[in-house]
């Protein structure tokens, strides 16, 4: 698996808070346990939201990262 591997993609480039999280919340549903879902995004708080979502419902926050103003993260599923 390359660093840029992932399952399934969520873009919520130009949505701001609390519109990223909330499509998160549905995506995730589709991806299978141990999948990767990309998330892709420019509201800011995504930062601290996304992380924290990971968190709390028992997701692998694997990768984060920002460039050019777009955050990426990478989520792998878990049994939750």
């Amino acid at each position: 698996m390359t660093a840029d591997h992932y399952d399934a993609e969520l873009d919520a480039r130009g949505l701001y808070c609390p519109e990223p999280v909330m499509m998160l919340h549905n995506r995730i549903n589709d991806v299978d346990e141990g999948q990767l879902l990309r998330v892709l995004a420019t509201d800011p708080s995504t930062t601290r939201d996304i992380p924290r979502f990971c968190q709390f419902l028992g997701h692998e926050l694997v990768r984060e990262e920002e460039q050019e103003g777009v955050f990426t993260f990478v989520i792998r599923k878990g049994d939750a």
